[in-house]
Protein backbone atom coordinates (compact mmCIF):
# COMPACT_ATOMS: atom_id res chain seq x y z
CA UNK A 1 0.00 0.00 0.00
CA UNK A 2 2.74 2.50 1.00
CA UNK A 3 4.75 1.96 -2.73
CA UNK A 4 1.00 2.10 -4.19
CA UNK A 5 0.21 4.87 -6.87
CA UNK A 6 -3.55 4.58 -6.27
CA UNK A 7 -6.23 2.64 -3.76
CA UNK A 8 -9.39 2.12 -4.59
CA UNK A 9 -11.73 0.98 -2.18
CA UNK A 10 -15.31 0.20 -1.97
CA UNK A 11 -16.68 3.05 0.22
CA UNK A 12 -20.37 3.69 1.55
CA UNK A 13 -18.90 2.80 5.41
CA UNK A 14 -17.38 -0.73 4.53
CA UNK A 15 -13.91 -0.38 4.88
CA UNK A 16 -14.58 1.38 8.61
CA UNK A 17 -10.73 0.23 9.21
CA UNK A 18 -8.93 1.99 6.22
CA UNK A 19 -8.08 5.44 7.51
CA UNK A 20 -6.14 4.11 10.00
CA UNK A 21 -4.52 1.25 7.52
CA UNK A 22 -3.17 4.42 4.91
CA UNK A 23 -1.74 6.11 8.01
CA UNK A 24 -0.17 3.45 9.39
CA UNK A 25 1.40 2.37 5.44
CA UNK A 26 2.69 5.64 4.91
CA UNK A 27 3.14 7.10 1.92
CA UNK A 28 0.82 9.49 -0.24
CA UNK A 29 -1.26 8.32 -2.87
CA UNK A 30 -4.66 9.14 -4.00
CA UNK A 31 -7.63 7.17 -3.17
CA UNK A 32 -11.26 6.66 -4.74
CA UNK A 33 -14.27 5.11 -3.54
CA UNK A 34 -15.66 2.64 -6.47
CA UNK A 35 -19.52 3.78 -5.06
CA UNK A 36 -18.92 7.32 -4.87
CA UNK A 37 -21.62 9.56 -6.14
CA UNK A 38 -24.62 5.85 -5.59
CA UNK A 39 -27.04 6.88 -2.79
CA UNK A 40 -27.66 4.68 -0.04
CA UNK A 41 -30.75 2.29 -0.08
CA UNK A 42 -33.65 3.17 2.48
CA UNK A 43 -35.17 0.05 3.65
CA UNK A 44 -38.74 -0.96 2.40
CA UNK A 45 -41.69 -0.94 4.21
CA UNK A 46 -41.84 -4.35 6.19
CA UNK A 47 -38.12 -5.30 6.50
CA UNK A 48 -36.41 -5.44 9.33
CA UNK A 49 -33.67 -2.99 10.28
CA UNK A 50 -30.64 -3.12 13.05
CA UNK A 51 -32.02 -4.04 16.60
CA UNK A 52 -35.43 -5.72 15.03
CA UNK A 53 -37.60 -2.89 14.21
CA UNK A 54 -39.86 -3.36 11.21
CA UNK A 55 -38.96 -0.83 8.38
CA UNK A 56 -41.93 1.96 7.34
CA UNK A 57 -39.82 3.01 4.53
CA UNK A 58 -36.44 4.84 5.78
CA UNK A 59 -33.08 3.15 6.85
CA UNK A 60 -31.30 5.03 9.68
CA UNK A 61 -28.28 2.43 8.89
CA UNK A 62 -26.12 3.07 5.57
CA UNK A 63 -25.80 -0.10 3.31
CA UNK A 64 -22.59 -0.45 1.18
CA UNK A 65 -23.52 -3.97 -0.89
CA UNK A 66 -24.19 -1.77 -3.80
CA UNK A 67 -22.24 -4.01 -6.22
CA UNK A 68 -25.11 -6.66 -5.70
CA UNK A 69 -26.55 -4.31 -8.10
CA UNK A 70 -24.97 -5.00 -11.46
CA UNK A 71 -26.27 -1.32 -13.27
CA UNK A 72 -24.79 0.34 -9.99
CA UNK A 73 -21.65 -1.31 -10.92
CA UNK A 74 -21.34 0.95 -14.15
CA UNK A 75 -20.81 3.30 -11.44
CA UNK A 76 -17.72 2.03 -9.73
CA UNK A 77 -16.50 1.20 -13.29
CA UNK A 78 -16.69 4.82 -14.25
CA UNK A 79 -15.34 5.87 -11.01
CA UNK A 80 -11.91 3.58 -11.39
CA UNK A 81 -11.40 4.61 -15.12
CA UNK A 82 -11.83 8.16 -14.03
CA UNK A 83 -9.46 8.02 -10.79
CA UNK A 84 -6.95 5.55 -13.38
CA UNK A 85 -6.62 8.04 -16.10
CA UNK A 86 -5.75 11.01 -13.77
CA UNK A 87 -2.86 8.76 -11.99
CA UNK A 88 -1.94 7.75 -15.39
CA UNK A 89 -3.27 9.91 -18.37
CA UNK A 90 -1.13 7.97 -21.11
CA UNK A 91 -3.70 5.07 -20.41
CA UNK A 92 -6.90 7.04 -20.89
CA UNK A 93 -7.93 5.77 -23.93
CA UNK A 94 -7.00 2.21 -22.68
CA UNK A 95 -9.07 2.50 -19.78
CA UNK A 96 -11.56 4.19 -21.66
CA UNK A 97 -12.05 1.40 -24.14
CA UNK A 98 -11.95 -1.30 -21.23
CA UNK A 99 -14.28 0.01 -19.03
CA UNK A 100 -16.99 0.33 -22.11
CA UNK A 101 -16.52 -3.11 -22.93
CA UNK A 102 -17.19 -4.15 -18.96
CA UNK A 103 -19.94 -2.16 -18.95
CA UNK A 104 -21.52 -3.74 -21.98
CA UNK A 105 -20.93 -7.00 -20.07
CA UNK A 106 -22.52 -5.50 -17.31
CA UNK A 107 -25.77 -4.28 -18.88
CA UNK A 108 -25.70 -8.05 -20.61
CA UNK A 109 -25.65 -9.70 -17.24
CA UNK A 110 -28.56 -7.30 -16.01
CA UNK A 111 -30.74 -8.28 -18.61
CA UNK A 112 -29.57 -12.19 -17.98
CA UNK A 113 -30.31 -12.10 -14.33
CA UNK A 114 -33.99 -10.10 -14.85
CA UNK A 115 -34.93 -13.03 -17.21
CA UNK A 116 -33.96 -15.73 -14.65
CA UNK A 117 -35.83 -14.15 -12.27
CA UNK A 118 -38.93 -14.16 -14.39
CA UNK A 119 -38.86 -18.12 -13.87
CA UNK A 120 -39.41 -17.61 -10.32
CA UNK A 121 -43.27 -17.43 -9.05
CA UNK A 122 -44.26 -14.48 -8.11
CA UNK A 123 -45.30 -15.38 -4.21
CA UNK A 124 -41.89 -17.11 -4.19
CA UNK A 125 -39.89 -14.21 -4.45
CA UNK A 126 -39.08 -13.19 -0.89
CA UNK A 127 -35.47 -13.40 0.65
CA UNK A 128 -34.41 -14.34 4.26
CA UNK A 129 -30.45 -13.71 4.56
CA UNK A 130 -27.64 -14.01 7.19
CA UNK A 131 -27.58 -10.07 7.57
CA UNK A 132 -28.23 -7.40 5.25
CA UNK A 133 -26.57 -7.70 2.06
CA UNK A 134 -29.09 -7.89 -0.98
CA UNK A 135 -31.05 -5.23 -0.72
CA UNK A 136 -30.48 -3.51 -4.10
CA UNK A 137 -30.30 -6.79 -5.13
CA UNK A 138 -33.42 -7.10 -4.53
CA UNK A 139 -34.84 -3.35 -5.40
CA UNK A 140 -33.50 -4.52 -8.85
CA UNK A 141 -35.17 -7.36 -9.38
CA UNK A 142 -38.18 -7.45 -7.73
CA UNK A 143 -37.90 -9.60 -4.29
CA UNK A 144 -38.81 -8.72 -0.69
CA UNK A 145 -36.37 -9.06 2.49
CA UNK A 146 -38.69 -10.60 4.56
CA UNK A 147 -36.14 -10.92 7.61
CA UNK A 148 -32.01 -11.19 8.47
CA UNK A 149 -30.82 -13.35 11.00
CA UNK A 150 -28.71 -10.67 11.95
CA UNK A 151 -30.63 -7.23 11.70
CA UNK A 152 -27.81 -4.93 10.22
CA UNK A 153 -25.65 -4.45 7.56
CA UNK A 154 -22.52 -5.22 9.58
CA UNK A 155 -22.22 -8.84 10.11
CA UNK A 156 -20.23 -8.17 13.37
CA UNK A 157 -23.87 -7.47 14.98
CA UNK A 158 -25.35 -10.27 16.97
CA UNK A 159 -29.08 -10.79 17.24
CA UNK A 160 -31.01 -10.99 20.21
CA UNK A 161 -33.14 -14.35 21.49
CA UNK A 162 -36.32 -12.01 21.17
CA UNK A 163 -35.21 -10.52 17.52
CA UNK A 164 -34.63 -14.32 16.51
CA UNK A 165 -38.02 -15.59 17.82
CA UNK A 166 -39.99 -12.64 15.87
CA UNK A 167 -37.71 -13.63 12.95
CA UNK A 168 -39.29 -17.29 12.97
CA UNK A 169 -42.18 -16.14 13.38
CA UNK A 170 -42.18 -13.31 10.79
CA UNK A 171 -40.62 -16.20 8.05
CA UNK A 172 -43.37 -18.20 8.92
CA UNK A 173 -46.32 -15.76 8.69
CA UNK A 174 -44.47 -14.62 5.40
CA UNK A 175 -43.91 -18.29 3.99
CA UNK A 176 -40.63 -17.96 3.23
CA UNK A 177 -39.33 -20.91 1.07
CA UNK A 178 -34.88 -20.64 2.47
CA UNK A 179 -32.57 -18.74 4.62
CA UNK A 180 -29.86 -17.81 2.29
CA UNK A 181 -25.93 -17.71 3.85
CA UNK A 182 -23.02 -16.37 2.32
CA UNK A 183 -19.48 -17.72 2.45
CA UNK A 184 -17.44 -16.80 5.56
CA UNK A 185 -21.28 -16.49 7.36
CA UNK A 186 -21.62 -18.65 10.85
CA UNK A 187 -24.07 -21.24 9.80
CA UNK A 188 -25.56 -21.56 13.29
CA UNK A 189 -27.84 -18.84 14.01
CA UNK A 190 -28.84 -19.32 10.02
CA UNK A 191 -29.40 -22.85 10.81
CA UNK A 192 -31.46 -22.74 14.55
CA UNK A 193 -33.51 -20.31 12.23
CA UNK A 194 -34.25 -22.11 9.66
CA UNK A 195 -35.02 -25.18 11.96
CA UNK A 196 -37.59 -23.18 13.44
CA UNK A 197 -38.72 -21.98 10.39
CA UNK A 198 -39.44 -25.17 8.94
CA UNK A 199 -37.17 -24.13 5.67
CA UNK A 200 -33.78 -25.08 4.16
CA UNK A 201 -30.53 -23.54 4.73
CA UNK A 202 -28.38 -22.52 0.98
CA UNK A 203 -24.99 -21.93 1.78
CA UNK A 204 -21.78 -20.57 0.26
CA UNK A 205 -23.54 -17.48 -1.83
CA UNK A 206 -20.74 -15.68 -3.01
CA UNK A 207 -21.70 -12.58 -1.70
CA UNK A 208 -18.29 -10.85 -0.29
CA UNK A 209 -15.85 -12.56 -1.90
CA UNK A 210 -14.72 -14.84 -4.86
CA UNK A 211 -13.11 -18.07 -6.05
CA UNK A 212 -9.88 -18.86 -7.44
CA UNK A 213 -9.54 -19.79 -10.85
CA UNK A 214 -10.72 -23.52 -10.53
CA UNK A 215 -14.28 -22.48 -8.42
CA UNK A 216 -17.51 -21.34 -9.34
CA UNK A 217 -17.04 -17.79 -8.92
CA UNK A 218 -13.28 -16.04 -10.05
CA UNK A 219 -14.85 -12.62 -10.93
CA UNK A 220 -17.52 -10.77 -10.36
CA UNK A 221 -19.79 -11.42 -13.44
CA UNK A 222 -19.00 -15.63 -12.65
CA UNK A 223 -20.11 -15.08 -8.69
CA UNK A 224 -23.50 -12.70 -9.95
CA UNK A 225 -24.07 -16.10 -12.68
CA UNK A 226 -23.39 -18.28 -9.26
CA UNK A 227 -25.58 -17.03 -6.70
CA UNK A 228 -28.68 -16.10 -9.11
CA UNK A 229 -28.43 -19.63 -10.79
CA UNK A 230 -28.35 -20.86 -6.81
CA UNK A 231 -30.84 -18.21 -5.68
CA UNK A 232 -33.45 -19.12 -8.53
CA UNK A 233 -33.19 -23.00 -7.88
CA UNK A 234 -33.93 -22.37 -4.17
CA UNK A 235 -36.97 -20.40 -4.74
CA UNK A 236 -38.80 -22.56 -7.59
CA UNK A 237 -37.53 -21.58 -10.44
CA UNK A 238 -35.20 -22.97 -13.29
CA UNK A 239 -32.41 -21.46 -13.77
CA UNK A 240 -31.20 -21.49 -17.26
Amino acid sequence: MARARLIVVNGGGLESFIAKLISNAGGDRPLVEACAGLASRSAREGEVLEGGAIATGASTEPDPHFWLDPVMVVRYVQNIRDALSRVDPAGEKTFGANADAYIKQLRDLDAWIAGQVAAIPQEKRSLVTNHESLGYFADRYGFRIVGTVIPSVSTEASPTARQLARLVDGLKKAGAHAVFLEVGGNPQLARQVAKEAGIPVVTELYTHSLTDSSGAAPTYIDMMHYNVKTIVSALGGAAQ
